[in-house]
C-alpha cells in the first residue's frame, strides 16, 4: 500500500445488490480523497476480508484495491456494486468455505475467522471501515466495532428493514420499479379479466408490498407480519374484480408471507451463513389456490390468474432520484463522523432529517410494519387516518 496521509478508509458492500451502492461508494471516496485520506475498496463484502493473504508479495488484487476519483466517477451513476458482494458472515464460515490458505488452521464445521479479519485490516492499514449493507451485513459490523475497529455503517436494503433509520438505500428504486411493473402488467390482467398475483421481496418486513399498494398499484397486499386467510383474500380480490370496469384485480405478496398456521415457503433447505433459507414459492401457491377457490366467490365460475415473481427486476439497473441523492448524503455523513473522530455509528435518515445513531441499534431490535397502526387485517391492505406529521415514506 502507498504511504497514507491522514489515514486509510476501507469500503465494502455486502448482501444483496441494490441501486444506490455505487453512488454511496463514490460519495465516500470523493470526499475522503479531497480531505487527504486514501480509500481502499474491499471486494465481495466480508469475503474479501477473509481471503486476504498477509504477504506483501502475494497478489491480493482480487480482494482489495485503491480507489480513485476516475474509478468511482465512472461507476457512480450506475446500479449494482462494482466492488461486488457476497453473503459471507466472517464469524460463521463453513469449513468448505474457509480460504485455502487457512484450511489447516480452521477445521471446525463452522469457524469464526474474526481474528483473521482483524489482522487483515491491520495488514492493509485500515483506520476506518465503512460497510454498506443490510441488517445481516451490518450485524457483523457491530461485532467488529466491539472488537475495536472504527466502523461507520451505511444502511441499504430493498426491504427498508434496517432498524434505527427511516430509509435504506435501494428502497425507493424498489418501490418505483414495483409500481411501474405492476401498472405494466395491468394490461394483460385487464385484457384477460384475470386476477394478478405479484410476489415481491420482503422476508420479515412487508414495506415493499405496503408502499406500492398504498400508492394505488394493487388492491390488496399480503405481508409477513400478518398470517392471512386465503379464502378472505380470494373473496376480496373477486369483489375488486367485479367492481372494476376492466374486470381484474391485483395483489402484492411479500415473499415471507404465510397462511394462517403455516410457515414460510423455501426453494430448498440449504441456508446461507446467516442461517437464511432461500425464499420462494408463496406467490405460485397463492395463485393456484385463488384459481381453485374463485368459483366460490364468482357465481361458480373459475377465474384464471396471472402470476409473476418480480424478483431481480426491481433491484437491477440504475438508481432513481432518491437512491442517487440519499447515498450521496450518507457518504458525506460518514466522512463528517470520521472528521470528528467518531465511530461505532450508523448514518440514518429519521423524521425527515439526516442524523446518526449507535451502530448497536442494528442488532438491538427488529424493524417491521406496525400491523395495528398501518395494516387493515380484515381488508388486507394498508390503512391510515391522517398523513399529518407522518414520515416521508409513511410507514
Amino acid at each position: 500500500m502507498s504511504q497514507k496521509s491522514k489515514g486509510i478508509i476501507g469500503i465494502l458492500t455486502g448482501g444483496g445488490d441494490v441501486p444506490g451502492l455505487n453512488p454511496a461508494i463514490r460519495a465516500v471516496t470523493i470526499r475522503a480523497l479531497r480531505e487527504g485520506y486514501k480509500v481502499i475498496g474491499i471486494r465481495r463484502g466480508w469475503r474479501g476480508l477473509i481471503d486476504i493473504v498477509r504477504d506483501k508479495k502475494a497478489d491480493n488484487s482480487g480482494n482489495f484495491f485503491e480507489l480513485t476519483e476516475e474509478i468511482v466517477n465512472r461507476a457512480g451513476r450506475t446500479g449494482g456494486t462494482f466492488l461486488h458482494t457476497s453473503r459471507t458472515r466472517a464469524s460463521h464460515v463453513p469449513q468448505e468455505s474457509v480460504p485455502q490458505h487457512l484450511k489447516d488452521k480452521y477445521t471446525d464445521k463452522v469457524n469464526d475467522l474474526t481474528s483473521e479479519v482483524l489482522q487483515n485490516l491491520e495488514f492493509m492499514g485500515i483506520d476506518y471501515l465503512v460497510p454498506i449493507g443490510g441488517d445481516d451485513t451490518l450485524s457483523y459490523g457491530v461485532r467488529l466495532s466491539k472488537e475495536g475497529v472504527k466502523v461507520i455503517a451505511i444502511p441499504k436494503t430493498m426491504d427498508n428493514d434496517v432498524p434505527g433509520t427511516d430509509y435504506c438505500i435501494g428502497f425507493s428504486t424498489c418501490i418505483t420499479r414495483t409500481i411501474e411493473l405492476t401498472h405494466s402488467l395491468r394490461t394483460c390482467a385487464g385484457s384477460h379479466e384475470r386476477l394478478l398475483v405479484l410476489e415481491v421481496f420482503g422476508r420479515y418486513a412487508g414495506f415493499s408490498a405496503m408502499l406500492p399498494t398504498l400508492a394505488g398499484a394493487a388492491n390488496r397486499c399480503v405481508i409477513p407480519e400478518y398470517q392471512f386467510n386465503i379464502d378472505r383474500l380470494c373473496e376480496l380480490l373477486c369483489q375488486d374484480r367485479y367492481t372494476n370496469p376492466s374486470k381484474y384485480s391485483v395483489v402484492l405478496i411479500s415473499e415471507g408471507a404465510t397462511y394462517n398456521g403455516g410457515d414460510m415457503m423455501f426453494q430448498s433447505e440449504e441456508t446461507d451463513m446467516f442461517g437464511h433459507k432461500k425464499l420462494g414459492g408463496i406467490g405460485d401457491h397463492i395463485a393456484n389456490q385463488l384459481k381453485e377457490l374463485s368459483p366460490k366467490f364468482n357465481h361458480g365460475e373459475s377465474i384464471n390468474v396471472i402470476n409473476q415473481k418480480l424478483g431481480y427486476l426491481v433491484r437491477c439497473g440504475n438508481p432513481d432520484a432518491m437512491d442517487s441523492i440519499v447515498p450521496m448524503a450518507y457518504g458525506n455523513l460518514a466522512l463528517d463522523l470520521i472528521s470528528k473522530g467518531m465511530h461505532g455509528r450508523l448514518v440514518i435518515l429519521r423524521n425527515g432529517r439526516y442524523d446518526n445513531a449507535p451502530i448497536e441499534i442494528v442488532t438491538s431490535t427488529k424493524k417491521l410494519v406496525d400491523v395495528e397502526k398501518f395494516y387493515n387485517t380484515d381488508r388486507l391492505r394498508p390503512k391510515y387516518n391522517s398523513f399529518e406529521f407522518m414520515p416521508q415514506m409513511i410507514l
